[in-house]
């Protein structure tokens, strides 16, 4: 039972550290959709 344990906790070990490598070297594409929004003049104090 000790060394299943030890080999289920150096699986879940593995995988974290698998998964911090696909995410640091992952390049997430930068959003490209345009937002334009419009702001009332009576929003702005003179």
């Amino acid at each position: 039972m000790k060394s299943f344990s030890i080999v289920v906790l150096s699986l879940l070990i593995l995988a974290l550290a698998g998964g911090g490598v696909f995410l640091a070297t992952w390049e997430i594409p930068a959003p490209t959709a345009k937002v334009e929004k419009v702001i009332p003049d009576e929003r702005f104090p003179r």
